[in-house]
């Protein structure tokens, strides 16, 4: 599940990635896209491969709130028995086995929740947008700072009745709690009425060297990072000067340290899909649109910022 905005030209790789590795469909929320991600969700929608969901964002609110309560809401009434709540520019990677979700699901046996830890993935010194993530970005930060380790999860959809952006919330019972290696984590946080970001101790909640973690491509290139501010912040509704080059947090996200090329053994299978998707009918024509409107605003953006 995810909450979306003017991520169309994206889209594909990332479903397409998420597709190889395990995920038959994914439900995305949208809200006011002006590039006409919503149009490419809707023709993906009639083939059958995502659930997408129109977010009305009540004034005031942030969007990522709304849309993981909208996307939770059809859940329940949904066969699935495992989520992964994720953003566009998030990427599971599982080192075990064959780097399949299953892989990582047999691992965490009983659990109800397996903390993911963040890898940030820096620009890999590109100054303009390649036209693909996983194959152009590929240095990432080393070991973070226990204060700058994030976490995403993947949960079983009856355990919990809501869903921050980190973490799912309000659990239906006492949930078990787990890393990405099965190892048992205390739950606290799972119970927080205010969003969290980490669990703890977090270098046991971390095991994203060895069993699995989530490469966080927030960044990416300077030109996107630029359309970052002009399509404002998903999880609250101030702060936008974060998505300035050289704030605080692009210094923090954009981290070059060692070379990870690890995703890439799913590539000639996601590209594979990537081209499975695009002959859908509509797909092609309207992920064509994104890329133009992407095209003919960055420019802009990397100029107002």
């Amino acid at each position: 599940m995810s909450s979306m905005k003017d991520e169309g030209a994206h889209l594909l790789e990332w479903l397409a990635y998420h597709r190889v590795i395990g995920f038959p469909r994914a439900v995305i929320c949208t809200n006011d896209c002006s590039d006409g991600t919503d149009i490419l969700l809707d023709r993906l929608a009639a083939a059958g491969l995502v659930i997408h969901l129109r977010n009305v964002v009540p004034l005031g609110s942030p969007p990522q709130h709304s849309a993981a309560r909208l996307a939770m809401a059809h859940l329940a009434h949904e066969a699935a028995c495992w989520v992964l709540h994720i953003d566009a520019d998030e990427f599971l990677n599982v080192h075990l086995g064959s780097g399949h979700v299953d892989d990582l699901l047999t691992l965490a046996g009983e659990a109800d929740c397996i903390a993911l830890a963040w890898r940030n993935f820096g620009d890999a010194g590109h100054a303009a947008w390649p036209g693909a993530t996983l194959p152009h970005f590929t240095r990432r930060e080393a070991q973070p700072a226990p204060d700058e380790t994030y976490v995403k999860c993947l949960f079983r959809r009856d355990a919990f009745a809501a869903a921050w952006a980190h973490m799912p919330t309000r659990p239906t019972g006492q949930p078990r709690l787990v890393n990405a290696a099965g190892e048992p984590l205390a739950n606290d946080n799972l119970f927080s009425d205010r969003p969290r970001v980490r669990f703890f101790p977090v270098a046991r909640a971390d095991r994203a060297e060895t069993h699995a973690g989530i490469n966080h491509y927030g960044v990416k290139s300077p030109d996107l990072f630029a359309l970052k501010r002009a399509r404002g912040r998903g999880e609250n509704t101030t702060g936008h000067q974060k998505y300035r080059v050289g704030s605080e947090w692009h210094r923090r996200a954009n981290r070059n340290e060692i070379e990870d090329r690890t995703i890439l053994r799913h590539w000639p299978a996601t590209q594979a899909e990537l081209a499975r998707l695009r002959v859908l009918p509509g797909v092609a024509e309207a992920e064509s649109l994104c890329l133009e409107w992407l095209d003919a605003t960055r420019e802009k953006a990397v100029h107002d910022s």
